[in-house]
């Protein structure tokens, strides 16, 4: 991914007819402010229209979230992304420096004993960070939406139906802090930018969304339990590692999938800190259990896999819902512009961050 000198997303602006200029802008509602979301949003933006982002969490970034800690962030959801899309290079270009590349030194490890089988494996591609941390990409192209009172956080979206005072629009009812709730109306369109499981279910209160939540039905996606651990006693002198040399890993112990130190990321603090993530079969065997029973499981095998063997002076547990992609819609998107819904994510292609950006550009050019 080179720096370039392109300072203005003009790969992703669509190429508008004259007609096209000519046509009225529209207000969509967009569900959702991952990666997904935010690209499909400043898409349709660039193009004419007005756009309001409704997000249930405090930020902006989806799976791309970066946790704090007293001694540290944790990347506990996406924990790097490459680039294959040259749309998605362009895009990149527009925050030049933000993104680095991370040399993983990634291994795979075969065992509980920690056991590597191959040292070093080099990367088939470059890994790109954000710094400070990932989720630094999305809150930076969300900004200007923010600046211009576009986004609505803490804000659930429970229900999407016809607009009580114009049925060819729609309205959303939502939940906010405190229980409270509120209706937004006058959509012409909207996109649901959230996992498969939560946008079929919006798609389900409404009659215009049934066809949609039936091609979506199709698509799995996996849990995923993370562990966050930090470790301040490794920063002293003579010290600056603690365990393996290597810093990142691919696992198949049963419980662990990856590894990640954190500490060994471009833009990141010393304190050493790794983030855990344990595999799809055992995320779902223990998805509901006691979080302490969870953290305690996890550091066990932690141990195991990597040696080290100190107790941490923090940790703490996140539970994705919906982490990676199994069963993948097979399309980029889907759009129903007669009604004037439609709907977009990673999983409609993969689980990859690439696949969220692709799936929100080509949504966001369809409408227009």
């Amino acid at each position: 991914m080179p720096d370039g000198s392109a300072s203005v997303y003009k790969a992703n602006k669509p190429q508008l007819s004259e007609n096209a200029r000519m046509t009225t802008s529209r207000h969509i509602a967009i569900v959702g402010a991952g990666i997904a979301a935010i690209t499909c949003a400043r898409t349709l933006v660039q193009a004419g229209h007005r756009v309001t982002v409704f997000e249930k969490s405090h930020s902006v970034g989806g799976r791309m979230s970066t946790r704090s800690s007293p001694f540290g962030t944790f990347d506990h959801g996406a924990q790097y992304f490459t680039v294959r899309d040259p749309r998605f290079e362009l895009a990149l270009q527009t925050t030049p420096g933000l993104c680095r590349p991370w040399s993983a030194n990634t291994v795979r490890v075969l065992d509980s004993h920690g056991r590597v089988a191959a040292a070093g494996l080099p990367a088939r591609e470059p890994h790109w960070v954000p710094k400070p941390g990932m989720n630094a990409l999305v809150r930076q192209w969300a900004q200007p939406l923010a600046d211009a009172g576009r986004i609505e956080l803490q804000t659930k979206v429970t229900a999407i139906e016809p607009d009580s005072l114009n049925a060819k629009q729609w309205q959303l009812r939502t939940q906010g802090e405190g229980d409270s709730s509120h209706v937004f109306g006058g959509f012409d369109a909207v996109v649901l930018a959230i996992p498969n499981v939560q946008a079929s279910a919006l798609l389900q209160s409404s009659p215009k969304g049934a066809a949609l939540a039936k091609k979506i039905s199709r698509v799995t996606v996996a849990p995923c339990l993370t562990l966050m651990l930090a470790f301040p006693q490794a920063v002293q002198p003579g010290l600056t590692t603690l365990g393996p040399q290597w810093s990142a890993a691919r696992s198949t112990h049963h419980r662990i999938a990856w590894l990640a130190r954190e500490s060994s990321k471009p833009g990141r603090g010393a304190v050493e800190r790794w983030t855990v993530q344990a595999s799809a079969a055992w995320s779902q065997e223990h998805l509901h259990d006691d979080v302490d029973r969870i953290e305690a499981k996890l550091i066990k095998a932690f141990s195991e896999v990597t040696g080290i063997r100190a107790e941490p002076a923090h940790a703490d547990v996140h539970r994705w819902m919906y982490a990676k992609t199994e069963q993948a819609l097979g399309e980029s998107h889907l759009w129903d512009g007669k009604a004037g819904i439609g709907v977009c994510g990673d999983w409609c292609l993969g689980h990859r961050v690439e696949d969220a950006f692709v799936s929100g550009l080509e949504l966001a050019l369809k409408i227009v």
